[in-house]
């Protein structure tokens, strides 16, 4: 496994398991868990979820899937924005820990800006990781505007990673975002890298596949996973996907292929609003 170091000296995975839409049906339940214990065992010992997804039924996935194997995961939930607040961020993150079944969740993350000023959700992290319920803190869905008003505020510095949509077909973070995060050492970690399937069928992107044996997922993902700094967390739901998205860390793509792929998913020429899902 690569690893990418956070700013609190942590290492954390460079590839992961996302959970979004798990936890949402009685009857996947099962396989889902596979899923989950299939990706730790080949090495993918990130887990993201989040208090959203499912209502707390992704959680409560996750909680089945690693009962017994806490040790050596790295496990990353989200908070609503509405429960951010000074009491509302502490209450939820208990709620979070009882459904996973942990005592301690590595990376904690306001899932989007809401109404709650900053200021008040830093606070109220900060006594989070004070109170040992969380190792770090971090945001998601912040763009380059964000990230600068939260740094100038007390322990903003604190800040752990930025989690956002980045894959082959949406690259503006390239534009602004991901220098500002380089200059503060922040790793970015990439939701939806694989562009909720749509790259996947991009000539250029199975061409490569083919050339290299491998499958398209795999390409999108090791071209998110080139770059410094970079983790990735795709959700793979069924044991094949899960098998493609691990073998993108013993990728490497060559000059050609990543040629080829700027020509398809051409980089930023200007700034652009932030894309969220």
């Amino acid at each position: 496994m690569r690893f990418v170091e956070l700013p609190n000296g942590v290492p954390a995975p460079a590839l992961g398991l996302g959970t979004w839409r798990m936890g949402e049906r009685a009857g996947q339940r099962a396989q889902e868990v596979r899923a989950l214990q299939h990706g730790i065992d080949l090495g993918l010992t990130l887990i993201d979820t989040a208090e959203m997804y499912g209502e707390g039924g992704a959680e409560e996935v996750v909680g089945e899937a690693i009962a017994g194997r806490r040790d050596g995961l790295f496990l990353v939930s989200k908070v609503y924005p509405h429960n951010a607040s000074r009491k509302g961020a502490v209450s939820a993150c208990e709620r979070s820990l009882k459904r996973l079944g942990v005592e301690t969740i590595d990376l904690y993350l306001l899932h989007w800006r809401g109404g709650v000023p900053l200021a008040e959700t830093v606070e109220a992290f900060e006594r989070l990781k004070n109170d040992g319920k969380i190792a770090a803190w971090g945001v998601s869905n912040f763009d380059a505007a964000d990230m600068a008003e939260l740094w100038a505020l007390d322990s903003g510095d604190a800040c752990a990673t930025n989690q956002v949509l980045y894959h082959l077909g949406e690259r503006g973070i390239e534009w602004d975002l991901v220098p500002h995060c380089r200059e503060r050492r922040l790793p970015i970690m990439a939701y939806s890298p694989l562009g909720q399937g749509d790259v996947l069928v991009e000539p250029a992107v199975e061409d490569i596949a083919q050339k290299h044996g491998v499958a398209p997922a795999t390409v999108a993902l090791a071209w998110v996973l080139r770059q410094e700094g970079m983790i990735a967390i795709p959700k793979a739901a069924n044991l094949d996907h899960v098998k493609a998205n691990a073998a993108a860390l013993g990728l490497a793509l060559d000059p050609g292929d990543l040629k080829d792929l700027d020509a398809a998913f051409p980089a930023p020429s200007g700034p652009s609003p932030l894309a969220i899902i």
